[in-house]
């Protein structure tokens, strides 16, 4: 085998091939073989059908080194991966009897009847190795196959990981020839990806250097990954190479979400922020309630999506709505500071706009305003510049959730003395006072 043992991916089912469950476990396989050290070279997702199992197996193995399958190990007839293993071994299923010492007596401590059918998960390929799930029913299975090994694992995904970390990993890692891997995650906000990557052409250069870019709305998460010798000072180097070079859009690292960034900022000054939603609808309070303590920086929010509810919770001046309407700027201002003195915030945060997926108040769909009032006189209204991306209901999520996000980093940058008009081009200052 190589430096790098590849793994190819193979999930099982109709419901992921028809979008009715979403493939979390390829997800969390890919991650967690990465951080393993072992390249995932291919996924692919098949249906419940014998031949084209035993195809997609078969396949792989001629690319890669192992495959780890997932899903099909259940006691339905449409559960078919123990018998495209057999089948694609040359071999015969056998009823293994300790795994139906274990079904009967799993089933007779949970008070119910055996069924038949059931015994289908103590079926195995001939020669196969069993993998112990001490998370649920159906097994594991190492199949060796000409060109290298299958690891089946049950597709729900608490028993997948479970046999995953106890069995396979450590099978893996003495299998393959592991080089030294450092990886590290950068988080940036307000930045597009394709800037993110011009900025960094010559951390891209660096010998043994990876970089992988994964985009969320406004943000775009950077994985650093080195390999060989000295790779963990190597990284550093890199990844201070990386801040150097994007500055202050680089606002956490790893799973430090945004929220718990301003979060802790807030806590640090002994501040609190009260937020006024209209487009968003309560999206912002619900990301700065997500972590546990929120209270502590977080003293409530006001949905005002009514014009009426703008004027009669907030304060916002009656006159100023009916001349520009609720998408304005002074209104997201007014909105910001009537939260602030509602709810007896240091800081108010607002968002006001149009979010689709028709044009309001004569404005075009995107036009959001967010505003900050803070101690003081402290007002500020930014105008982000959002892409307005196919139509219909996608817009309207896309931009919802993009101006959360903008919300959210205005407030970072004002706790943290930025120049809000440093923004890249996600976002431009529409007013400052």
């Amino acid at each position: 085998m190589g430096d790098v043992m590849r793994v190819e991916l193979l999930t099982v089912g109709d419901e992921l091939l028809l979008g009715d469950t979403v493939n979390g476990n390829a997800a969390w396989l890919g991650r967690r073989l990465a951080d393993h050290g072992l390249e995932v070279t291919r996924s692919v997702v098949v249906g419940d059908h014998l031949d084209v199992i035993i195809e997609a197996v078969t396949s792989a193995l001629g690319r890669a080194d192992a495959v780890i399958t997932t899903g099909g190990l259940g006691p339905t007839y449409d559960d078919l991966t123990r018998d495209a293993l057999a089948a694609a071994a040359g071999v015969a299923l056998v009823r293994d009897p300790d795994l139906e010492r274990r079904l009967r007596d799993r089933v007779a401590r949970a008070g119910r009847e055996l069924r038949p059918m059931a015994l289908r998960m103590a079926d195995v390929p001939e020669g196969a190795k069993v993998l112990r799930n001490s998370a649920g029913s159906a097994p594991g299975l190492r199949v060796e196959l000409p060109g290298g090994i299958v690891y089946a694992l049950p597709g729900v995904p608490h028993e997948m990981r479970t046999i995953m970390d106890e069995a396979v990993l450590p099978e893996l890692a003495d299998l393959g020839a592991r080089p030294v891997v450092a990886r590290r995650t950068l988080r940036t906000v307000g930045m597009w990806e394709s800037d993110v990557a011009t900025r960094l052409a010559e951390v891209e250069a660096m010998d043994d250097v990876r970089l992988a870019y994964l985009p969320e709305p406004a943000q775009v998460k950077i994985r650093i990954t080195v390999t060989g010798p000295g790779a963990a000072a190597r990284l550093a180097d890199a990844e201070a190479r990386v801040r150097d070079l994007l500055g202050p859009v680089v606002y956490g690292t790893g799973n430090e979400s945004l929220d718990r960034v301003v979060h802790r900022l807030l806590a640090e000054r002994g501040a609190t922020v009260a937020t006024a939603e209209s487009l968003t609808g309560g999206l912002i309070g619900a990301e700065l309630t997500a972590m546990p303590g929120s209270s502590v920086a977080f003293g409530g929010g006001l949905v005002t999506y009514a014009t009426e509810a703008k004027e009669r919770l907030l304060g916002v001046p009656a006159d100023l709505l009916a001349e520009h309407g609720a998408v304005h700027p002074d209104v997201a201002a007014a909105m910001a500071a009537g939260a602030r003195d509602a709810l007896d915030a240091t800081y108010g945060l607002a968002v006001t706009g149009v979010a689709g997926p028709d044009p309001q108040d004569g404005r075009p769909v995107g036009t959001i305003f967010i505003g900050l009032a803070g101690p003081g006189e402290l007002s500020i209204v930014i105008a982000p510049r959002l892409p307005v991306p196919g139509t219909g209901i996608e817009v309207r999520d896309v931009i919802r959730r993009m101006t959360v996000v903008h919300a959210l980093e205005l407030l970072r940058r004002v706790l943290l003395g930025l120049d809000v008009d440093d923004r890249s081009d996600a976002a431009q200052t529409d007013r400052e006072v």
